[in-house]
C-alpha cells in the first residue's frame, strides 16, 4: 500500500533500537541493508532516524533511551490509520521517514559534537506530529470558511440593499399594486362623452360641392331588424369610399327615419329592415356628388343642375348627394337634422312609387315629395319645410 502524504506518512517503529543504548538493535534483529551507515555504527535501514542523536547521555553510561519528541512523533503513527500491521513485520521495507526535514543527516556533522540540551520537564510539550498539525490545519480551514461565508453574506447583502428596495418598502409597494388591482376600491375610469345621435344629426361637415369620388363602396352600419309587421322592405346602406363622413351615422340614420310613425313605416304599413349581406330590395348610397350625377345619368336623371340627389329607378341604388347631407340647403338654413331626413325620406318615397308633389295651400307644410331641397315657394303659393310623409301623426 501506497504510503500517504504530508503528516499521514508512517516512520520508523516505536520499538526501534539503536547499538549503543539510545536506539538498540532493530526490533531485536539485525536492521536490513539499504546503503545508509545507521547513527552510532549501528546497521544501516531505512526506518531509522537521521540527524542529531538523541537526548543526552546518562551520567556514566551510554544515552537512557530516545528523545521524546521522537517517541511522541512515533507514537501519533503507533495506530495504524490504514489498518495495515504488516508493514511492520520482520524484514519489511520501511518507510521514508515523515521528519526527514529534522533529523535529515549532515554528512559534516561531527560525531563527537555535544548534543543539544533536552528541554526542561516543565516546558509545554510540542503538540504531537501529524496528528497536531491536522488539528491546526482544520481548525484555520474551518476559520477561513467561516470568515469566507460572512464576507460572502455581507456582500450579498450590501448589493441587495443597493439593487432592491427595502423589506418595509417592498411592502408599501405590494400594498399600492394590491390597491391598484382592487377595483371596488377606486372610482372607474371615467369615459369619454360620446356625442348623442341627435347632437352628430344637428352638426354639418365640409365636404365640396363638386366632389368626385373613387366610386367604390363599401357597406355600413349591421343588421337592424325591421320593428313593424307591415310590409317588410330590406334594404343595406353603402358609402363611397374616401367621403370622410361618418357612415355608421348615415346608416343610422336611415334605419331611424324610416321607421319612424311619421314616415312610410306610418300605421303599420311598412316596415323597414338594414342587412349587410344577401339580396336587398335597393340599396341607400351615400356618394359624392360627381358618383351621384354618373348613377343618376343610368336612369336618364341629371342631378349636376342644382347638385341634387335621385332615386336611380333603372339601377338598385336610391342616390343621397353626399354634399347635401354634409352642409344641407339654402331652404332649411341651419336646420341640417330635419332636412337630413327629408332626403331619406324624399328619395326613398320615389323607390316606394311616390311622385313629386307641390304645395297647395300657402302657409301650410311642404309635401315631403316636394323638391325642397331647390324650393319652397311657387305659384305664389310659400309653403313650411317638412320632413315626414305624415308629418301629423
Amino acid at each position: 500500500m501506497a504510503p500517504p502524504s504530508d503528516g499521514g506518512v508512517r516512520g520508523g517503529h516505536p520499538e526501534q533500537r539503536e547499538p549503543g543504548g539510545g536506539w538498540g538493535a532493530f526490533g531485536g534483529r539485525p536492521a536490513p541493508h539499504t546503503g545508509f551507515p545507521a547513527p552510532n555504527g549501528g546497521g544501516p535501514h531505512p526506518g531509522a532516524p537521521r540527524g542529531p542523536r538523541p537526548g543526552p547521555t546518562a551520567p556514566g553510561g551510554p544515552p537512557s533511551g530516545p528523545r521524546r519528541e521522537y517517541v511522541a512523533a512515533f507514537d501519533d503513527f503507533y495506530d495504524d490509520p490504514y489498518g495495515d500491521d504488516d508493514v511492520f513485520a520482520a524484514g519489511a521495507p520501511r518507510a521514508r521517514d515523515p521528519y526527514g526535514a529534522v533529523t535529515e543527516w549532515d554528512p559534516d556533522l561531527d560525531d563527537d559534537a555535544p548534543l543539544a540540551e533536552e528541554p526542561p520537564d516543565d516546558a509545554e510539550p510540542p503538540a504531537k506530529g501529524g496528528r497536531g498539525r491536522t488539528f491546526t490545519g482544520i481548525a484555520a480551514a474551518a476559520v477561513a470558511t467561516v470568515l469566507a461565508v460572512v464576507v460572502a453574506g455581507q456582500v450579498a447583502a450590501d448589493r441587495q440593499d443597493k439593487s432592491t428596495p427595502q423589506a418595509a418598502d417592498k411592502d408599501e409597494l405590494r400594498e399600492d399594486r394590491d390597491a391598484a388591482s382592487r377595483s371596488d376600491e377606486r372610482p372607474p375610469p371615467a369615459e369619454p362623452e360620446r356625442p348623442v345621435y341627435a347632437d352628430l344629426m344637428g352638426k354639418k361637415y365640409p365636404l365640396a360641392a363638386d366632389l368626385k369620388g373613387s366610386g367604390k363602396f363599401a357597406s355600413a352600419g349591421s343588421f337592424a331588424k325591421a320593428p313593424g309587421k307591415g310590409r317588410k322592405f330590406r334594404y343595406r346602406v353603402d358609402v363611397e369610399k374616401g367621403l370622410g363622413l361618418d357612415g355608421g351615422l348615415f346608416a343610422d340614420a336611415v334605419q331611424k327615419t324610416l321607421n319612424d310613425k311619421r314616415s312610410w313605416a306610418h300605421d303599420g304599413e311598412r316596415t323597414f329592415e338594414r342587412i349587410s349581406s344577401g339580396k336587398p330590395d335597393f340599396v341607400i348610397t351615400l356618394a359624392s356628388p360627381g358618383t351621384t350625377a354618373a348613377w343618376c345619368a343610368k336612369s336618364g336623371l341629371d342631378t349636376t343642375e342644382d347638385n341634387v340627389s335621385c332615386d336611380s329607378a333603372a339601377t338598385d341604388r336610391v342616390m343621397i348627394n353626399a354634399y347635401r347631407w354634409a352642409q344641407g340647403a339654402k331652404t332649411y338654413g341651419d336646420a341640417i337634422h330635419p332636412y337630413r331626413q327629408m332626403l331619406i325620406n324624399h328619395e326613398v318615397g320615389h323607390r316606394l312609387g311616390f311622385n313629386h308633389v307641390n304645395c297647395s295651400q300657402d302657409g301650410a307644410l311642404a309635401p315631403v315629395m316636394q323638391q325642397q331641397t331647390k324650393f319652397l315657394s311657387k305659384g305664389g303659393i310659400r309653403c313650411k319645410r317638412n320632413a315626414w310623409a305624415y308629418p301629423h301623426s
